[in-house]
Order: structure tokens, then C-alpha cells, then sequence
């Protein structure tokens, strides 16, 4: 017989509050009767005491579900808990049609593929490249590859849609809790954008891990960022209605006045194949008027990472020097 798996044994008490709440969706009409479309699962904890004058938000990536930011595969405390601990009220998100935010092809629209576990393999653990040391479980360990993989989804097949839904759920939680600050996670990188741009005065700063791109790319399985950084569309200026116009743009052609002078950081990892993307994306912004910053978690000692740097062996240290900024950019 098996030892007995008890968690709760072993992990360190902490004092904190909690809870969970919905942001509806819209009241559609199929036949003569009512649904809704869309909600979005929103879980909270917070400190006895708040110390930090904004929330976090935490939006996952593509295909999984806000636990990417609890416990990390290994069983360690993932993000979401080390903001609590540092005096953060943290929100952490399933976007809608993802995790615990129900999904009916009824009112999202047909689900693209399942998640692989190929996909898993190729985006999440080390390869060819020598320097990735930090992936937190052996490629030949089946029982934690198979609890990996439990919490993957499909996506919705529109990708315009499925951002559109992410960024108008996240912008009426920002009108119910007030300011905050986003983080994102790869495939939620284009919400951030899309939020900012319809809550400006609501988003404090965003710090974007990875983000999916790079402009204009087609990504396999998932759909295509029509708009630059983003599926779904932008409000730019002078107006954009055909986002094809964007792709010759020179800096200064175009503004997303949204975006001017809010705090945006794009982390990347020193061996994840993803941050190849970061750069083009910051460029773009910027060309925009915003001011994206690049932060290389190598370049601050935080060496060995791929794309799922958020819960490898030294989630820890990867986001300290993403804290460090987000306290700065945000109680200076």
C-alpha cells in the first residue's frame, strides 16, 4: 500500500482570508430559454494586514487555470502565496472558459484541440538547450507529468473571442474592487494589453511573464494575434479599422494612448524559447508610445528557466526582481 498523501501535514501553517466570488456573464437567449455566457472564477487571499496600496491580479496562461499560481508542481508555494506573504490582497483568475469559468460550445463558440502531452513537453521542459536546469520534475516521472498535464483545457477555437471575453471579465472586476496591478502569464499577455486599454485609470501596472507573440503571429493551436500584440482589437490613435495597417507601421504612426505612461515590465527566461517573443512585443508597445521595459531574469542571477518559470525550483527567486519593480513602479 501507498504512504498516504497529506499535504496539510507537512506544509507550514499561515494566517490569511479568503474567499472566492464570480464575475457574471451575459444573459443570452437560445429557443425561448436563458443562459449565461462567459463568467469568470475569481479566488482571493490576503494578509491580516494589506500593506501594499494595490491588489494583484493573476491571470494564467493558455489552457490551464488560475492554480498555476498556487502550489508549484513540486509542492512548494507559488506565487500567489508569496504575495500574500510580502502584503498583497492577491485575486487569481480562471479565465472564462478555462478551470473553474464553465464552458458550452453553445455560448463560446467550438473548443479547439485538446492539450497534448507533447504540448506539455515542448513548451515546458528542457530540450536541446543545456542551460535549462530548473524544470522541477524528471521528463521520465509519469505520475507527476499526468498530474501536470489534469489541469490543461482546450481553449476557445476564436481567439478574438476568448480575449475579448478575458479583457471585458477582468476590466468589470477592476470596476468592482478598484486599482490594481496584473500580472500575466503567456497567453493571457495580450490581456493585459486589452485591459489597460478599457480601464486605464483602474490598471496600476503590468508586469507580463512571457507574454504570447510576437506581433502578428500565428500561434499553432490557439489562433492569430491579427492586432500586433493582440487577437482582439485595440484602441488606437488615429483609429485603426483594419488591422493589416499595422504591420507597416513606423514609430509614431500609430498610439495606444491607453498604454502611455503605465508601468509595463516583460520578463523572460534565460533558456525558455518563448522569450524570443518578449523583445518584438516591447518593441511595439513602445512604437506606440507606451514604455515597456525588458527584465532578463539571467541578467538579475536567476539563471536555468524555461517558459514555466513560475513554479520551476527557483520560482522564489524569480520573482523577486519582479517584485522589486513592482514596488517601485507602484509606492515610489
Amino acid at each position: 500500500m501507498s504512504e498516504a498523501f497529506a499535504p496539510w501535514t507537512t506544509t507550514a501553517a499561515r494566517t490569511i482570508r479568503r474567499g472566492h466570488f464570480w464575475i457574471a456573464g451575459e444573459r443570452v437567449t437560445t429557443g425561448d430559454k436563458t443562459v449565461q455566457r462567459g463568467p469568470m472564477y475569481v479566488e482571493w487571499e490576503a494578509p491580516e494586514q494589506v500593506v501594499r496600496p494595490w491588489p494583484v491580479v493573476l491571470m494564467h496562461g493558455g489552457g490551464f487555470q488560475g492554480t498555476e499560481w498556487f502550489d508549484t508542481p513540486d509542492g512548494r508555494p507559488g506565487w500567489a502565496q508569496r504575495l500574500v506573504e510580502a502584503g498583497y490582497a492577491v485575486l487569481v483568475v480562471d479565465r472564462p472558459g478555462h478551470g473553474r469559468s464553465p464552458y458550452h460550445v453553445d455560448t463560446l463558440g467550438e473548443m479547439g484541440p485538446p492539450f497534448l502531452y507533447e504540448g506539455g513537453q515542448r513548451i515546458y521542459f528542457p530540450g536541446d538547450d543545456a542551460r535549462h536546469t530548473q524544470w522541477p520534475f524528471a521528463s521520465d516521472d509519469t505520475a507527476a507529468m499526468d498530474e501536470f498535464i489534469a489541469g490543461y483545457g482546450p481553449l476557445p477555437r476564436d481567439l478574438e473571442l476568448s480575449e475579448t471575453m478575458d479583457a471585458d471579465r477582468t476590466a468589470a472586476l477592476l470596476d468592482r474592487i478598484g486599482p490594481a496591478i496584473l500580472i500575466t502569464h503567456s497567453a493571457s499577455g495580450p490581456d493585459g494589453w486589452l485591459v489597460a486599454d478599457r480601464r486605464p485609470r483602474l490598471v496600476k501596472a503590468i508586469a507580463a511573464i512571457e507574454p504570447m507573440g510576437p506581433p502578428f503571429a500565428a500561434i499553432p493551436n490557439i489562433g492569430a494575434m491579427r492586432w500586433g500584440p493582440t487577437a482582439a482589437p485595440l484602441t488606437f490613435e488615429p483609429p485603426v479599422h483594419d488591422p493589416a495597417a499595422l504591420r507597416e507601421m513606423r514609430a509614431g504612426d500609430y498610439a495606444l494612448p491607453a498604454l502611455a505612461g503605465l508601468p509595463i515590465l516583460i520578463v523572460t527566461a534565460e533558456a525558455s524559447a518563448f522569450a524570443a517573443a518578449s523583445p518584438p512585443t516591447a518593441a511595439f508597445l513602445n512604437a506606440c508610445g507606451a514604455s515597456a521595459e525588458l527584465l532578463a531574469l539571467a541578467d538579475h542571477g536567476v539563471r536555468g528557466n524555461g517558459h514555466g518559470l513560475i513554479y520551476e525550483r527557483n520560482s522564489d527567486e524569480a520573482l523577486a526582481p519582479v517584485l522589486d519593480w513592482i514596488v517601485r513602479k507602484t509606492e515610489a
